[in-house]
This record gives structure tokens, C-alpha cells and sequence, in this order.
């Protein structure tokens, strides 16, 4: 397989599993945190229009969502790209970012909320995917 191919296969693997991971993590949430009371966490306008009832601890799964679906996608890509790993790698934490600024823009949660979001579950962990990535390559040479 020609080594553009398969790094274009890893970056849309990686983004597809971390997208999975992320909405599985989302899925999972509410049954072990549960939305306060009165919360409609169903639609987006509900959830708009109840983010003031959230407290910390609420924002607890959002925030592993975005991490860990941004590291399991990261780790993945650069675990199959063929070259420049680093670059495909952090070309998912870049995706997911984007999606992270989206989010910002349309749910009204609270700043210290949105920089710890933005600041520490996309490139980051994207970077930590890579780290590893290389760890585990390094260990099979």
C-alpha cells in the first residue's frame, strides 16, 4: 500500500474510533453521572437551556469524552500511519479541537469549563497519543 494511502486511512480510522469513543463516553454519562435535576440533556436546545443547573462534577464526562476520544484516535493514527506520524497524529487532535471550538460556540458552559476543554483535551492528549505511540513502536523494534 503506497505510504500516502495508508497514512490518509489512519488519520480517517483514527477520527472515526475517537469519534466513537467520544459519543460512547457521552452515551454512558448520565448513568454514572447523572444531568441535575430538570436538565433535558436530550436536545440541544435543552441542554442550552439547562447548562446553568450544572455543577462541576457535570462537566466531568464531557471533558474524558473529548480527552480520551482525542488520545484513542491520536494513538491509533499514529500507530498505523506509515510517515510522519506526529504530524497525522496531531492532525486528529486539530480535528477534534475544531470540534471543541464549535461546542464552545454553542453551548453556553461556563469559562473555566471552556479553557480547560479547549487548553487540555485535543492537542495534549493528541500529543500523549503520539508519546505512547512511539513508546510501543520503539518496544516492537
Amino acid at each position: 500500500m503506497k505510504p500516502i494511502v495508508r497514512n490518509i486511512l489512519a488519520l480517517i480510522t483514527g477520527l472515526v474510533v475517537g469519534g466513537f469513543v467520544n459519543m460512547g463516553i457521552i452515551m454512558v454519562s448520565g448513568s454514572i453521572i447523572p444531568p441535575p435535576a430538570g436538565a433535558d440533556v436530550t436536545t440541544m436546545e435543552g441542554l442550552q437551556e439547562s447548562m446553568h443547573l450544572f455543577k462541576p462534577i457535570n462537566f466531568l464526562m464531557p471533558f474524558l469524552a473529548h480527552a480520551l476520544g482525542t488520545f484513542v484516535g491520536a494513538l491509533l493514527t499514529a500507530s498505523i500511519a506509515s510517515s510522519a506520524q506526529k504530524k497525522w497524529a496531531l492532525g486528529v487532535g486539530a480535528f477534534f479541537l475544531i470540534g471543541g471550538i464549535a461546542n464552545v460556540a454553542m453551548l453556553p458552559a461556563p469559562l473555566w469549563f471552556n479553557v480547560v476543554d479547549i487548553v487540555g483535551a485535543y492537542i495534549p492528549m493528541a500529543y500523549l497519543g503520539v508519546v505512547l505511540a512511539e513508546k510501543f513502536q520503539s518496544e516492537d523494534s
